[in-house]
């Protein structure tokens, strides 16, 4: 496929085509996933779950997102590569700029980041410096600990009405999209609704513009034997890995995924 790049994932959303983002780590993965047409690659810090074995994303650190980042840029076959800010590395403004530099030299085109409206201001300095943000809204792992566990976020009207202004404010800031993780369906149609910038969902509903899982998930693959609520095991149907990300990726662009048991109510 030709290089995804913001402009084609604002024209998605426009036209109404859901987009299929997945989690990657290397070069062979990146290089089937984005040929089987998956059109978003996240070196998410959930490889410190997936790959290193740790029981939070919190031990994971930026030599280690870019040395995976620049592994997945040299699989990469178009795919728009997202690279995630771990914890704590986004503390002070100087962090912020000088952690996503590293990984946008690494081979990302855009840095996602966990928080709410108080990311604002990094956002804005981001943009302004030529570095696109994803901000992660919702179930944040960073903040497990505060959290209590990996719980639905946005629950009840007062809280669901916060989130739509956080997101409203950070696409005022300049993020170039948005991810919900773990909120309810009706929510995270809100959200979609609200701002014009690309919106994916990962335990959302089926009405955000795209889709994202953790590839272990969707591959059946897990140190806990246990998938979360809102995963589906496209290995299990297919018994290929290529055929897999593709089942994945069509199930997203027809609308068949998620299903209704895939998400959460308010």
């Amino acid at each position: 496929m030709s290089d995804v790049t913001l402009t084609t994932l604002r024209g998605l959303k426009q036209k109404g085509e859901k987009i299929a983002m997945l989690t990657c780590y290397d070069a062979t993965f990146a290089k089937t996933a984005s040929e089987a047409g998956v059109e978003m690659l996240l070196i998410g810090d959930s490889l410190g779950m997936v790959l290193q074995g740790h029981d939070s994303t919190l031990p994971v650190t930026v030599a280690e997102m870019a040395y995976h980042t620049a592994c997945v840029k040299r699989g990469n076959r178009g795919a728009m590569i997202v690279a995630d800010l771990p914890f704590m590395a986004n503390a002070t403004t100087e962090q912020t700029l000088q952690n996503s530099a590293i990984l946008m030299q690494a081979g990302a085109n855009v840095i996602k980041v966990e928080g709410t409206a108080w990311l604002a201001e990094s956002i804005t300095l981001l943009a302004e410096r030529g570095i696109p943000v994803c901000a992660h809204m919702g179930l944040t792992p960073q903040a497990v600990n505060v959290f209590g566990g990996y719980k639905v976020q946005g629950r009840g009207e007062a809280k669901a009405q916060q989130m739509v202004e956080d997101a409203r404010a950070l696409e005022a800031a300049g993020a170039a999209m948005l991810l919900l993780e773990c909120v309810p369906s009706e929510l995270a149609a809100r959200i979609t609704q609200a701002v014009e910038i690309p919106v994916i969902g990962i335990g959302a509903g089926s009405d955000t513009d795209g889709q994202v899982l953790v590839m272990h998930d969707m591959l059946g693959l897990s140190l806990s034997g246990r998938a979360p609520k809102f995963v589906k095991n496209f290995m299990a149907e297919h018994g290929d890995i290529a055929k897999a990300f593709g089942a994945y990726v069509a199930a997203v662009k027809a609308g068949e995924f998620p299903a209704a048991e895939h998400g959460f109510s308010a």
